[in-house]
């Protein structure tokens, strides 16, 4: 209402829509916007996967944080579902935790590697994962491991071992010795 009240194309008192359509929340689904405070769970799961369709892909807070104006905020998810990724895996997505989460990136890494012909560094991930946004951020594979120093080097070992036990041989270098 505050945001609605201060643009300068408006031409009416918020106060004026309130005595149209009796509450500001009945003139938003007026429009075709949902009231936030009302929503229910069904609601905010509905949300979240027609969200998902158009995308293509599991939606992130970005996501949400971009469609503010039609989608819940990702505070309200957090507040309803404990967490915005508790949402997501209610709603259907496919979202690993855990060790679950460190194998599908070490699998996603033996791949790249195939890819690339050897082991990936950090920019060639950063890379990938722009041409496919499915794939977790070079960040996010950095934090999966729980090492003092070196994770990146930590999670290139165990691509390499993955690599290894499917057949291929790393060199010391980290190139690939493909059949």
């Amino acid at each position: 209402m505050r945001e609605f009240a201060q643009d300068p194309e408006v031409r009416v008192h918020p106060q004026t829509v309130i005595e149209h359509f009796g509450t500001w929340n009945a003139a938003k689904r007026a429009a075709g916007l949902y009231p936030r405070r009302f929503l229910t769970r069904d609601d905010l799961l509905a949300q979240l996967r027609s969200l998902g369709d158009e995308l293509g892909r599991t939606p992130r807070a970005a996501d949400l944080a971009a469609r503010r104006r039609t989608m819940p905020s990702t505070s309200t998810y957090t507040h309803t579902f404990g967490s915005l990724a508790n949402a997501l895996r209610e709603a259907g997505f496919d979202l690993p935790q855990g060790e679950e989460r460190l194998e599908r990136a070490i699998e996603q890494g033996a791949v790249l590697a195939t890819q690339l012909g050897r082991l990936p560094k950090m920019t060639d991930w950063a890379a990938a994962r722009r041409a496919d946004p499915a794939l977790l951020s070079e960040w996010q594979v950095y934090r999966l491991l729980d090492v003092p120093r070196g994770a990146w080097t930590a999670f290139q070992y165990l691509v390499r071992e993955r690599l290894r036990e499917d057949g291929v041989e790393v060199r010391p270098d980290g190139t690939l010795e493909l059949p």
